[in-house]
């Protein structure tokens, strides 16, 4: 048990498992008119962290799945990486968790079920912190291992937050620094240093629980969570469903470790990295190799970007301090008018 790494049996990782933006559009693509729906508030007609159904009744249901295979060795952390990532799509909403089912694909020939019981106990301890029931769920004999939840969530009317309503001048927030991918790389390439074993791991295991009390907030007008497209990729389609530009600032663009160049100087760039940029890439003012990586380097179970009303932001500020993210507290760019670009280096 103890000598079984699970990256080994898969292709991918986290979050960037994800198929490139530019792909995904083509297969949600459609000439299929599909009948009007007045109860659903938030659909495919977007592209949002979720669906949203009006319940009727002041409230509505946030549903949501996210699933992907292993980006780290030990099942257990699998499993809670999955569940929070999965979890994080209704935070990232405005609303609250209350129920999970699990999917999982298993090689059975091939990794022992006590391994595959880690991964859904690792959940099962996830969804607890969350406040939520694993219900059950739906299992496969599966050539790779893959695991996520499906999770539903309500919010009432007033707080669902989008990430398609950044309106000029909003400042943005990001609750969560970046480097994921590059961490993740550096250890399946053998070089990470001892000293950075596990952050990579504990962060991805945080929930964005921050989310329900932004959702709270009439100043926070647009928000998602930064996973496998990076963060450039979700603040493109912030932007674009916007209608508007953005600048950021990449000296205030928390990092996970201060020394990840290193890291990037050794090549520990993920494929994920690549195919972001391929797909938006022309869509960004010129950056160094050094801020692509950055920038465009998937996340699993990333941050929440917030764009927030310049009235709002002390109140925003506040809050974050209150929730242990102080370190969080400085604006990493804000939303401009549209121009050419979608995403500019602020000067």
């Amino acid at each position: 048990m103890n000598e079984i790494k699970l990256t080994q049996y898969s292709h991918g990782a986290g979050c960037g498992c994800k198929i490139s933006p530019k792909v995904l559009d083509e297969i949600l693509s459609s000439n299929l008119a599909m009948p009007d729906n007045d109860k659903l508030i938030v659909g495919n007609h977007s592209k949002d962290d979720a669906a949203v159904y009006d319940l009727g009744n002041g409230s509505a249901l946030i549903s949501t799945t996210d699933f992907f295979m292993p980006i780290v060795d030990d099942p257990y952390e699998f499993g809670r990486i999955a569940s929070a990532n999965a979890i994080s799509d209704i935070y990232a909403m405005g609303g609250q968790p209350i129920l999970a089912i699990a999917i999982l694909g298993w090689p059975i020939n091939t990794l022992p079920a006590a391994v595959a019981k880690l991964v859904i106990e690792g959940s099962r301890s996830v969804c607890l912190e969350a406040g939520i029931p694993l219900a059950g769920g739906h299992s496969i004999d599966s050539p790779e291992p893959i695991f996520g939840l499906a999770v539903n969530g309500l919010v009432p009317l007033q707080n669902i937050k989008q990430n398609n309503k950044a309106q000029e001048g909003n400042i943005l927030f990001l609750t969560k620094p970046l480097g994921v991918g590059i961490l993740t790389t550096a250890e399946k390439k053998g070089i990470l240093q001892a000293a950075h074993r596990g952050i990579a791991a504990k962060q991805m295991m945080q929930l964005n629980k921050i989310g329900a009390l932004l959702g709270k907030l009439s100043g926070v007008t647009a928000m998602t969570d930064v996973t496998g497209f990076g963060l450039l990729g979700h603040l493109v389609e912030m932007a674009e469903g916007s209608n508007l530009s953005a600048a950021v600032d990449f000296d205030k663009v928390p990092l996970i470790i201060p020394d990840l160049l290193n890291y990037i100087e050794q090549k520990s760039i993920p494929g994920g990295t690549v195919r972001n940029w391929d797909s938006y890439g022309e869509k960004i003012a010129p950056l160094t190799d050094i801020q692509k990586a950055v920038l465009a380097d998937p996340q699993t179970s990333g941050g929440l970007l917030i764009a927030v009303d310049e009235n709002s932001v002390a109140e925003v500020i506040d809050l974050l301090k209150e929730n242990g993210l102080s370190d969080f507290i400085c604006p990493i760019g804000e939303m401009r008018p549209k121009a050419e670009k979608t995403v500019y280096l602020k000067n």
